[in-house]
């Protein structure tokens, strides 16, 4: 086989580019049951051969398989094909992506039954895997780019799939504008980034970011490029201060909620950042920017969804806090963190919205919880499998969640010890079993002072995160599924358990989101095994992508100390987790006055959070009337002033023609006449010099 030429990377993203156009040209001539059968279709056999390429890298044992579909742009030094790699880390993108867009497709086929447009959503959800391939599988920053603009664009599409309601047409633009924003940033991060390597491409990217004269080099503009690129990241995956799109793209369809938020769009920043880790880790300032940020939206997020009634806002606010978690593990250099977080969130976020896409189905379009109640025995697999996934993202033990969030927390709390007591200093000759070398040694970028503490802040962050996470996830739970219902009497005569096609991708997701972690356990209890290697599979999977990049893990050098350390964290973080859930239950339905009393004594931190902190508002003032004034002001500026002064020179011009014209009559008597009276004139005026 040859690893320069596989063909088979096109094919996975071709297929679903076919798929779309087939359902896009023809899917309304077509049979009504055929449309969803092709949609699902084309991300099976994506998916078949995202797992036949996996195979193939694995069995290699190269460091990346690459396929090149087009040469495209050649000018001078630089060369842009398109052109596919597929790596460590993009295999396990493209496997959650297909994968589960593939569960999703077959959900969306229940759930969309009957719609009219039909056809154009299974396109447009096929436009948008085929975008998110080319993101994950492009082996320049343009061809991802490219793609980063395709996910933008079929969001779009999306969310606002129901155009003719003017709330959901709106939440589609704001979606697309606000990710314009950061986009602009991102096209600055790549052109300061050409202009220093004279590449785009990520191999190239990589070697001279870890090559010691040329990472010298990069340090002057890593810090700028790799703020403009996350600038652009908040944007796609919904971090402070671009974040305000997400919550409102519950308007669309809730298996393209399930989509845009479980394993696709949201992650396109997580993934980039990892692809460029090597680059992320040459500047701490930038690092720890990333970490506060990423620290800032998990509590903040996590706020507004304790108080929301509307079982999609709940999870889409849960959304952004577990992304803030997953910058958390960037900022703080564990990008296996990042990713391995991003994988079990994907499982069991998915199902939570094709669990809430469930419950909505059988209470006739009802979102709001407060008129739900006792659905368990009306809707038992939706019910067990929704527990589980709850159960999951609060982080409970041998649960993917657990997994997680004990290796960003643990990657947090550890690098705190390495910047602060160690006071170290990336190694520019990235050994593979050097994490980090004491000051002094030789090392040429040093550490920003305030690195240590916005690792704790992270920290500390994160776990009260965990806690406000695990109260939140079960009061939504224990008000959806347990007490009586809350609803009227015909909601409650049609309450019944959603079609196969529906409840298949609920049970097959909520098995992953058990067993999911278990590829990369905490590593006190590999340690206290003797580190057999299935017990870190994941890690040492993503190893020959990240282990160049100077992330500042320090599991070479694991000791009795560091397991006692982590399992006393990790049992604190289980112990904040289990009281968040304890609480949830003693408040939904122990006592359920609790609730009413807490918002009267805590009226406006209720208020607070209730009103989203009041954001959007703020966004609208600035932003969007501020707009609205300098156009106006432009406008009057424009007809008063600009118009004015030109019609003004016009007139004047107009009123010396009037002068001007008098003279030129036709008549040539009166021609001589100023001819001879020049000619005297003239000679008065000579005479008049001479004495």
């Amino acid at each position: 086989m040859n690893i320069n030429d596989f063909n088979t990377l096109g094919l996975i993203v071709l297929i679903p580019l076919i798929g779309g156009i087939i359902n896009g040209v023809f899917g309304s001539k077509l049979p009504k049951k055929w449309v969803p059968w092709i949609g699902s279709a084309a991300l099976g056999l994506s998916f078949f051969f995202a797992l036949q390429s996996v195979h193939a890298l694995y069995a290699s044992k190269a460091e990346r398989l690459t396929y090149v579909a087009y040469k495209w742009i050649y000018a001078g030094s630089m060369g842009i094909d398109i052109a596919f790699m597929l790596d460590h880390l993009s295999a396990i993108m493209v496997l959650i992506v297909t994968g589960v867009g593939f569960l999703i497709h077959l959900y969306s086929a229940g759930y969309m039954h009957g719609d009219p447009g039909e056809w154009k959503f299974f396109s447009y959800l096929n436009l948008f895997i085929f975008a998110m391939l080319l993101l994950i599988l492009g082996k320049n920053l343009i061809v991802t780019f490219i793609g980063w603009e395709g996910v933008g664009a079929c969001s779009y599409l999306l969310i606002g799939f129901w155009f003719t309601d003017e709330e959901k047409a709106a939440a589609g633009q704001k979606a697309f504008i606000v990710n314009r924003v950061g986009d602009f940033a991102f096209i600055l991060g790549l052109f300061l980034l050409f202009w220093e390597t004279g590449t785009f491409d990520y191999v190239e990217i990589s070697q001279l970011a870890s090559t010691k004269m040329t990472a010298l080099a990069l340090h002057g503009i890593a810090p700028a490029a790799v703020i403009l690129i996350f600038i652009g990241c908040t944007g796609k995956s919904a971090q402070i201060p671009l974040y305000t799109w997400l919550p409102d793209a519950m308007a669309g369809p809730t298996p393209v909620s399930a989509l845009i938020h479980a394993a696709t769009m949201v992650t396109s920043g997580v993934y980039l950042l990892s692809r460029l880790n090597e680059l992320v880790t040459l500047s701490h300032a930038a690092m720890g920017v990333i970490a506060i940020v990423g620290a800032c939206t998990a509590f903040f997020a996590a706020t507004i969804a304790m108080v929301q009634t509307d079982i999609k806002k709940v999870l889409a606010y849960s959304t952004v806090s577990q992304l803030g978690y997953m910058f958390i593990a960037i900022g703080v250099g564990s990008f296996t963190g990042a990713i391995f977080h991003l994988m079990t969130h994907a499982f069991f976020k998915a199902c939570l919205f094709l669990g809430s896409g469930s419950v909505i189905h059988s209470m006739g379009g009802e979102q709001e919880i407060t008129k739900m109640g006792g659905l368990k025995k009306y809707m038992p697999i939706t019910h067990i499998t929704f527990a589980i996934s709850c159960l999951a993202i609060s982080g409970f033990p041998l649960l993917a969640g657990f997994f997680s969030k004990d290796l960003i927390l643990w990657g947090a709390l550890s690098n705190i010890h390495v910047f602060a007591v160690e006071g170290v200093t990336i190694d520019i000759k990235y050994l593979t079993d050097v994490v980090a070398t004491p000051v002094g040694s030789g090392a040429a970028l040093t550490s920003a002072g305030w690195v240590p503490i916005a690792f704790m802040f992270a920290f500390v962050m994160g776990v009260m995160t965990a806690g406000m996470t695990a109260f939140y996830m079960f009061r939504l739970y224990f008000m959806t599924f347990w007490g009586e219902f809350r609803g009227d009497d015909d909601t409650k005569s049609h309450l019944h358990e959603s079609p196969i096609s529906m409840t298949l991708p609920l049970v097959v997701l909520a098995g992953l989101a058990i067993v999911g972690g278990w590829a990369g356990w905490p590593h006190f209890m590999s340690y206290w095994f003797d580190n057999p290697h299935w017990m870190l599979a994941f890690e040492h999977w993503l190893a020959p992508v990240f282990e160049t990049s100077g992330q500042f893990r320090v599991v070479n050098r694991f000791g009795s100390h560091a397991a006692t350390q982590e399992a006393y964290t990790t049992a604190g973080s289980v112990l904040v987790g289990l009281a968040g859930i304890s609480f949830a239950y003693y408040a939904y339905v122990l006592n359920p006055n609790v609730p009413r009393r807490i918002k009267q004594s805590l009226s406006i931190v209720h208020r607070t959070f209730m009103s989203k902190y009041k954001v959007d508002e703020l966004y609208d003032f600035l932003f969007v009337k501020g707009t609205i004034l300098v156009g106006t002001l432009s406008y009057v500026f424009d007809q008063f002033i600009v118009d004015n002064t030109v019609n003004f020179i016009g007139r004047v011009g107009e009123s010396m023609g009037r002068i001007l014209r008098n003279l030129q009559s036709g008549n040539v008597q009166r021609y001589a006449t100023y001819i001879i009276l020049a000619i005297v004139l003239c000679l008065i005026a000579i005479g008049s010099v001479n004495v």
